[in-house]
């Protein structure tokens, strides 16, 4: 029987489905995975290249038995093998909030992924604007993309950059990722919705990572939205995530080798750059959070971050135990009945 080579494209507890190469047909497969991957402790994730046995093209499915090396892997959200980051931001309706834009940013570059950032609803603003922004995020270090996905508007540029890669996208609800995704594949359908009203804000469609085929080749995924990408770096990494001071430190080293580059002598980072004060403003954050992990037990070390009523920021630890994540057992075989037969429909 032949061995096939896929990619992971979607995962439902112990169901996978995997989408062959084109070489061996692009179809896709319905698969379980060996139990020795499990009892090996080998993870199937999302955009992993794996050989897949016992094929049955008929009724298209198929068994995991091996997972290839990572090149790349994201923990949130869980994809391995992406090549770049896609940050989705509308200039209006939401309007475009330096600070967040900075955070994602900062984010994604601390992923070592390459971030393509995306800049749509052109339409809705003048060309003076739009030409204020692209100046002012060259000298963040960044040339951004600008796009209409209302009126089909630069949709070709982004296609350039998705090509043959996989691309994970993000940024804050109510951009467009999901219209843009549906946008260059039409058969996706993804969910969308619309800016809140009173928040003036995007309310969030996307509930599990899946990665969609491109029609012109590569592979897409659009996460689920979150509208504050946590920031858990080592200070000391912090400033290598902004462009503008690694240009600086480029040109030396600042007289202290573990320089936070606040009020530090001779630091080559501390200025009056733009975004200093984003970069000033997360430190504490990174610094608070490591903090608060250092005072943990180790099995207390996954911490969220929430907001009390009167604006202050506190890390807590995320409730991962299985006494509080729990799904009862009628709940978890109908959700795995549900993805099987969803599944078995797509197929």
């Amino acid at each position: 029987m032949t061995d096939y080579l896929g990619t992971v494209v979607a995962v439902q507890a112990n169901f996978y489905r995997v989408s062959l190469s084109l070489a061996q047909g692009g179809q896709s497969l319905l698969c379980t995975r060996r139990s020795r991957l499990k009892k090996i402790g080998q993870k199937v994730m999302v955009g992993d290249r794996v050989l897949v046995e016992e094929v049955d093209l008929i009724d298209a499915q198929g068994v995991v038995a091996k997972v290839f090396p990572r090149k790349t892997v994201l923990d949130r959200p869980p994809i391995a093998n992406a090549d770049q980051i896609v940050l989705v931001f509308a200039l209006a309706d939401p309007p475009l909030d330096p600070f967040s834009l900075s955070q994602f940013l900062v984010k994604a570059e601390s992923t070592q992924l390459f971030p393509l950032l995306c800049l749509n609803k052109i339409d809705l603003v003048s060309e003076q604007e739009q030409e204020q922004w692209q100046q002012r995020l060259l000298g963040w270090g960044y040339k951004p993309i600008f796009i209409s996905v209302a009126k089909v508007n630069g949709l070709d540029v982004i296609q350039t950059y998705l090509d043959q890669k996989i691309s994970v996208f993000a940024g804050l609800s109510g951009a467009g990722k999901s219209s843009l995704i549906n946008t260059l594949i039409p058969q996706t359908n993804i969910a969308t919705a619309a800016v809140s009203g009173k928040l003036n804000r995007g309310r969030h469609t996307t509930r599990h990572v899946e990665l969609f085929d491109l029609p012109l080749g590569g592979l897409v995924a659009d996460t689920p939205g979150f509208n504050q990408p946590d920031l858990d770096c080592n200070p000391q990494d912090l400033a290598s995530y902004f462009p503008e001071a690694r240009e600086r430190l480029a040109k030396g080293s600042c007289q202290f080798s573990d320089c936070l580059h606040r009020d530090e002598p001779n630091c080559l980072v501390r200025g009056d750059w733009e975004r200093y004060d984003h970069y000033l403003r997360f430190l504490e954050k990174v610094i608070a959070h490591q903090e608060a992990v250092n005072k943990m037990p180790d099995d207390e070390t996954n911490l969220k971050l929430k907001m009390d009523t009167s604006g202050k920021e506190n890390y807590e630890p995320k409730l991962e135990s299985k006494k509080y994540r729990r799904l009862s057992r009628r709940a978890s075989h109908q959700e795995l009945q549900d993805f099987y037969e969803s599944e078995v429909e797509k197929l």
